[in-house]
């Protein structure tokens, strides 16, 4: 992931955790640090200053915490916007959302090989 050395939301974790949750919706944070290829520790503390900060909303769904934008933020259109536009720029995190599997595998059904 190319971002530059002076990230516009405090910090090159906090930064590649928006422009992810921008492009996927929500997520988790294993999840995003399988994406980001960053340890898990490093990205929960991002999400953490992110949703202290108000730009990002967790929830449960089961037992699993799931961060999204959050859409109370004052500006979320504008922010949206913006990371929109940045994640133009970011091609190689585009193709490893796109290529994410979204849906759990189905019980018993057996890995390709």
């Amino acid at each position: 992931m190319v971002i530059s050395l002076t990230s516009p939301f405090g910090g090159r974790a906090r930064t590649e955790v928006l422009l992810a949750l921008c492009l996927l919706e929500e997520s988790y944070a294993r999840e995003l640090a399988r994406l980001l290829d960053r340890p898990v520790s490093g990205v929960h503390t991002a999400l953490r200053s992110l949703e202290d900060d108000g730009l990002v909303a967790g929830g449960l769904r089961g037992r699993t915490r799931l961060f999204r934008l959050a859409p109370r933020y004052f500006a979320y259109d504008e922010l949206k916007g913006y990371l929109e536009r940045l994640t133009e720029a970011e091609p190689d995190l585009r193709q490893r959302v796109g290529d994410l599997r979204r849906r759990p595998r189905r019980t018993g059904k057996r890995l390709r090989g």
